[in-house]
């Protein structure tokens, strides 16, 4: 009988802390807090721009060529890589919900892909051609690194004390890109056939270059997703953000002078799908 009523004593015991335990507040954000966290963006591209149109050098011979100042290349486009990066956001909780959010990280690299054929209308594009899809010359730019700093309003839902808080965010992004690299066998393809026919009617011999370029834009970010907090300080966050990005594309052909032979663009639109997995700190 005494070793039972101990085992009832220590279950009766352990059950008491089981239930102050339990009554504890789970150490989520208030106001006031501050969060950092830093982990993993998983960034997913979808989709090809519209054909290219190019522009090019306006000299005599483009008449008897049939060759038009400007022209579309039906078919042709461009399309991108997804992406992987290490990511970091910083939170300012105003209120027990509403928090501003900053998000950086290491600038993710990507790879643009080219698709069909930019062949000039008449008998200029019997002489000289170029192939954007050939995989032999894709990737046609192999890096290009891409910065998009942002920064959100995210309303926090459930209470502060609430070890798990789902939250959604809107907010602003600036988006740029440098370190453009052209791949090396496409420039000397391009060089090789369009840009030797364009050098030859502007009467300006020797070797054509390629460059290559993107515009800056903003763009809305729209942002969900949730935070589990482990203790007072640490936690996990995930989340899924979209970002509809729309960047102009930009490849030109320059004579051996520096003189612009051509201009090809068109408007790529990644739409970017990113998902986050981080480790998180309240201070």
């Amino acid at each position: 009988m005494h070793a039972i009523h101990k085992i009832l004593k220590c279950l009766a015991a352990a059950c008491t802390a089981l239930a102050a335990l339990a009554s504890v507040p789970a150490h989520a954000q208030k106001a006031g807090d501050n969060v950092v966290t830093a982990g993993w963006f998983n960034i997913q591209t979808s989709g090809h721009s519209a054909p290219l149109t190019t522009t090019v050098a306006q000299v005599p011979i483009n008449y008897p060529l049939g060759l038009p100042g400007t022209f579309s290349a039906p078919g042709s486009s461009l399309s991108t890589s997804n992406a992987n990066t290490v990511g970091f956001t910083f939170s300012h909780f105003f209120t027990d919900h509403i928090a501003l959010t900053a998000v950086g990280g290491v600038p993710p690299e990507f790879k643009i892909y080219g698709h069909g054929e930019l062949i000039p209308p008449g008998p200029a594009g019997a002489l000289g051609h170029q192939s954007l899809g050939d995989p032999a010359l894709n990737p046609i730019i192999t890096k290009a690194r891409q910065w998009s700093p942002a920064a959100m309003v995210q309303y926090h839902f459930l209470e502060p004390t609430s070890s798990f808080r789902p939250f959604v965010g809107v907010g602003l992004s600036y988006n740029f890109f440098t370190n453009i690299e052209v791949n090396p066998a496409f420039a000397n393809s391009l060089n090789s056939n369009l840009g030797a026919i364009l050098a030859a009617g502007a009467g300006i011999p020797g070797p054509t270059s390629v460059h290559a370029d993107a515009s800056s834009s903003w763009a809305p970010v729209f942002n969900v997703g949730g935070t589990y907090n482990f203790n007072e300080h640490w936690g996990l966050t995930a989340s899924v953000t979209y970002i509809p990005l729309s960047s102009t594309s930009t490849m030109t052909v320059k004579a051996s002078d520096g003189t612009v032979l051509s201009t090809s663009k068109t408007k790529l639109e990644p739409n970017p799908i990113v998902f986050y997995l981080a480790a998180s700190y309240k201070f």
